[in-house]
């Protein structure tokens, strides 16, 4: 079987990587601790196709210690006691290098079989996730290892790769690839910032071109068979599926409507309209809340004919609920209120009831405060009346403060008036 292009043409130093600027440029971290020739222990995080393994093998051909290879999806604690047995030999008096991809795929007692020897240097490690570490990761090899975030590439930074991969394409074959600026930058915006999958489009592209008179000419058509839905990057159980909804999320309560269409387009586009609806009734009580009430009931409506309909149609009644909420006027006061109260239950003891509200006693013989003494509010004015609600301890608490919206404000002066009716 052939090797992948991606494979193929794979860099082979530091200034053939695409893009990484931030951690790879002049002078920046990562290169100038490569450059050193000190490795320490590391995490790579970033998504799949972006040179974690590229950086990770130029590191390793640039250093003396002996490499090994393991992958968090097979490897076992056998592989690392393997690995473990060449410490202090000749094979190994260099120390070493143990590159370990997907290492969110080991249990906590496996990446604990690493912890002694990484501390003391017999081993150096390289690790590399898709996942974030300071939630995938033991946090012991967190501790003892420096984590570099890598980047999606940008579609500009991948035209000049994808050009190099047609000439290859071309050398190997013998056969002129014909193409053009336009078909470069479809691939490089249809990919999702990920090299791997860039190169194998541009793989796909030249076998499915049309062959004449010794050229292969690489078609609009085929390219778009090839590229569609492909630069959808999401992962319903990892970080860019709490990454949309949280854009999402700030985006609606921020007010802007076309951010939030535009996060919500990726989620349908995606076909995860579940999480979408239920993140829009959440919103609807903890943004919107009180100051416009019947967001909710109209975001109810609109998610409830979204899951009816199905996708297609289920964008039309989610597009509403957004701009709905969006446009809304805001207010936190019944998300602070309830956390409040939360907390106080979490923070204090055992909490009575005030004797007017429990539902009956029994008052023994000799007891000093007889009788339910509950004030009926409906029999006073305005069907209210000044009694203790919250337990003694708490009895002066002030958990729902009224928002400065029209809403509330109207709550408010209905407030003060039954206050002021008292004197």
């Amino acid at each position: 079987m052939p090797t992948p292009l991606a494979d193929r043409i794979r860099p082979k130093t530091l200034d053939d990587v695409v893009g990484q600027e931030h951690i790879l440029g002049r002078n920046k971290p990562l290169r100038k601790i490569i450059e050193s020739g000190a490795v320490p222990n590391m995490i790579f995080y970033g998504s799949s196709g972006i040179g974690k393994t590229t950086v990770a093998r130029i590191i390793a051909e640039n250093c003396n210690m002996t490499l090994h290879k393991l992958n968090g999806t097979s490897a076992s604690v056998a592989d690392i006691k393997e690995i473990v047995a060449e410490i202090g030999t000749f094979g190994a008096e260099n120390g070493i290098l143990l590159y370990l991809d997907e290492i969110q795929y080991l249990n906590k007692k496996q990446q604990q079989s690493l912890l002694e020897y990484i501390e003391n240097g017999d081993i150096t490690l390289i690790a590399s996730t898709t996942e974030n570490p300071y939630f995938s990761v033991y946090n012991a090899i967190i501790s003892r290892s420096t984590v570099f975030e890598f980047k999606p590439v940008t579609a500009e930074q991948l035209i000049p790769a994808i050009k190099r991969g047609l000439r290859i394409l071309s050398e190997e074959s013998g056969n002129e690839v014909i193409f053009t600026d336009d078909i470069c930058r479809s691939i490089a915006y249809g990919c999702g910032g990920d090299v791997r999958k860039a190169m194998n489009t541009v793989e796909l592209c030249v076998l499915c071109g049309e062959i004449s008179d010794g050229r292969v000419i690489v078609t609009e058509e085929s390219l778009e068979m090839l590229v569609q839905r492909s630069n959808m990057r999401y992962d319903r159980d990892g970080d860019q599926h709490f990454d949309i909804l949280s854009a999402l999320h700030k985006s609606i309560r921020g007010s802007d409507e076309n951010a939030a269409l535009h996060y919500a387009a990726r989620l349908i586009e995606a076909g995860d309209i579940i999480s979408l609806c239920r993140r829009l009734l959440c919103i609807a009580a903890e943004d919107v809340g009180l100051a416009y009430p019947q967001a909710i009931d109209v975001t109810k409506a609109c998610v409830d004919s979204a899951l009816q309909l199905g996708l297609p149609e289920a964008r039309l009644p989610i597009a509403e609920a957004i701009i709905l909420l969006a446009t809304a006027p805001k207010s936190n006061s019944v998300y602070t209120a309830i956390n409040s109260a939360i907390e106080d239950i979490k923070s204090c003891d055992a909490l009575d009831f005030p004797r007017h509200l429990q539902n009956c006693h029994f008052d023994g013989k000799g007891a000093e405060i007889t009788g339910q003494n509950y004030l009926y509010p409906h029999n006073y004015p305005n069907h209210y009346v000044k009694q203790q609600y919250l337990p003694d301890t708490l009895k002066d608490k002030v958990y729902y403060e009224f928002g400065d919206n029209k809403q509330e404000q109207s709550a408010l002066l209905y407030r003060k008036k039954l206050l002021n009716d008292l004197k």
